[in-house]
């Protein structure tokens, strides 16, 4: 019996289905492409670096040929051998937490998910290794059941085997299946390929969703639960193509990341801009930045308030202004605090403590901070301390964008002393700093406002001017979300 004997999906009724139980594959099915390399890459990159990427890689041509001429199962295994042998458990699960969900939810097919959402109950069956796609499927899509291929482990890590039965294709589908339902009989099966048939026969209706991947893709507005956190370095799909590009510009992009770097570390504020414009770097200033201020006995210093993206922001500041200036931050890795070229301040929580380190730095001139709390990518702002709205009334609100191609100049998961190296490893990173109008009057705490609603204000200012939505998310939430803690960077890291 061929996949073709089944009718198409588009002839599946939405309506009334409420109570049904529906039954899908994932590749090809649910999700617009049938091929799940992309997903084995975003976790071998994201997790063992650029060499298991590669070793991923070379291994596709030996999976292709097994998966399409010997057997679909041996294929794929060859796939999550490469991707996972010697990976902590622990590692793969946070990927798949943090990463994943963004690429999964951009390849939704249209005609599957009208389906699949119109059922009361879902079950989602793939060869795809369960502990990739679970955190998706269930927080996202209210899956109610996931039967996908199960992975061996030993003391924490992955060994790149699978259970027993095996790889979830064929036979081995129907199995977990009857294993799961018993004799009751699901009411709709969905598959892309032959070897769907022996679960799709076991469903009291049957689909096929043709191969078209040119079908638009399944706005992810219309998804349950909106994703709002997302982590890891690569901003494209790592298709086999797009994989090979990384792999070979990663080391020239590192080399000249360095030389971008030194240019922000070691030449006079003033020539930083004509510097990394000549390297690919992009400034684009928009606003009236204001003039340095002309210090009184009782005038304090313009405090900058800027939305976060990068380590980079507070040089990048300083760049289009052509002077240094201070910044401060709640968490800040030592590291990144040794190499800056402008004088940066970790404060410690402490309310006195921080009150009296801003006091004599806005008497010494201006200043910048990045609220705590605002997020790198996501369409938001965060709460801020409203301490710093205590202490000055010369207060201008700074929006922030910036545009990558290829790696995500920040992360709450890897390593953050390498966010300004992934940033600057861009082939054209470009920044766009536009300088809103200073508070005025009457929205100052010198007008009788609390410091609360001028933080507020503030940051309400600034998400406006980015079409950002603010919520009541905070830092905190962000990083138990994405990394599983607080976000706190100790002092002696």
């Amino acid at each position: 019996m061929s996949i073709t004997f089944f009718p198409s999906v588009e002839k599946c009724t939405s309506e009334g289905r409420e109570k049904d139980t529906l039954v899908t594959d994932l590749d090809g099915t649910l999700l617009r492409g049938r091929s799940s390399f992309a997903y084995f890459a975003l976790v071998a990159f994201d997790v063992g670096g650029v060499l298991r990427l590669l070793f991923l890689l070379l291994a596709s041509p030996l999976a292709g040929i097994l998966y399409y001429f010997i057997s679909e199962s041996v294929g794929i295994q060859v796939l999550i051998f490469v991707t996972f042998v010697g990976m902590k458990v622990s590692d793969i699960e946070s990927a798949a937490r943090a990463v994943l969900p963004k690429f999964y939810s951009e390849d939704l097919h249209p005609e599957s998910w009208r389906v699949f959402s119109s059922c009361g109950k879902r079950c989602v069956l793939t060869a795809t290794p369960k502990i990739m796609v679970e955190p998706f499927l269930k927080d996202y899509l209210g899956v109610d059941i996931v039967l996908g291929t199960e992975i061996e482990t030993y003391k924490g890590r992955a060994t790149g085997f699978v259970r027993s039965p095996g790889v979830l294709v064929g036979k081995n589908k129907a199995n977990a299946l009857r294993r799961t339902f018993g004799d009751t009989q699901p009411d709709i099966g969905l598959g892309d390929r032959d070897t769907d048939i022996p679960f799709v026969t076991l469903c009291k209706e049957g689909y096929i969703v043709p191969s078209n991947p040119k079908v638009k893709a399944v706005s992810t507005n219309k998804l349950p639960k909106p994703i709002i956190f997302h982590d890891g370095r690569l901003i494209k799909k790592p298709t086999p193509l797009i994989s090979l590009l990384i792999i070979l510009w990663i080391p020239f992009g590192f080399f000249l990341s360095c030389l971008r770097a030194c240019a922000g570390l070691l030449l006079p504020t003033p020539l930083q801009y004509y510097a990394l414009w000549a390297m690919g770097v992009r400034l684009i200033i928009k606003g009236n930045p204001p003039p340095r201020i002309k210090k009184s006995k009782d005038q304090s210093g313009v405090l900058f308030v800027c939305s976060h993206k990068t380590l980079c922001d507070a040089v990048l500041l300083s760049t289009v202004l052509g002077r240094p200036i201070p910044a401060v931050a709640y968490s800040l890795s030592r590291f990144s605090e040794i190499i800056a070229p402008i004088k940066t301040i970790r404060l410690t929580r402490e309310r006195g403590s921080d009150a009296s380190i801003i006091k004599q730095l806005l008497k010494e001139g201006d200043l910048t901070i990045f609220p705590e709390g605002t997020t790198c990518r996501e369409p938001f702002l965060l709460r801020f301390s409203s301490l710093f709205a205590e202490l000055t009334n010369e207060i201008v609100p700074v929006a922030m964008v910036n545009k990558m191609s290829m790696f995500h100049g920040t992360t709450a998961r890897g390593w953050k002393w390498m966010d300004m190296f992934f940033f600057l490893m861009n082939p054209r990173p470009t920044y766009e700093i536009t300088f809103l109008n200073k508070l005025s009057y009457e929205y100052t705490c010198k007008s009788g406002k609390s410091s609360h609603e001028v933080a507020n204000y503030v940051q309400k200012v600034i998400a406006e001017s980015l079409s950002y939505e603010c919520t009541i998310f905070t830092r905190k939430d962000k990083y138990i979300a994405l990394a599983g803690n607080d976000g706190t960077v100790m002092k002696d890291s």
